[in-house]
């Protein structure tokens, strides 16, 4: 039941993800895959950081910021040239 909450939870993530970044045309479903992707990370390295926390805001906030992150890396090497 956890790995349906964690992709929920990413899914969650990229959909705001997105809406934070806007104006990088990745698209509503590679936004929802980098917000899992940006989730993982984002877990991941909060727990390397030592700032871990519990709960479902806790985790949609380190998922979000994961999420904006990978978007705007991603948005650097998908970025259409004029």
């Amino acid at each position: 039941m956890n790995f349906v909450w964690f992709i929920l939870i990413g899914l969650v993530a990229g959909w705001l993800g997105g809406l934070i970044v806007k104006g990088s045309g990745s698209g509503f479903w590679i936004n929802l895959l980098v917000g899992v992707v940006g989730a993982v990370l984002g877990g991941w390295l909060m727990g390397l950081a030592g700032a871990g926390g519990y709960g479902l805001l806790w985790q949609l906030i380190v998922a979000v910021i994961g999420a904006v992150v990978l978007l705007l890396i991603v948005s650097l090497f998908t970025r259409k040239r004029a």
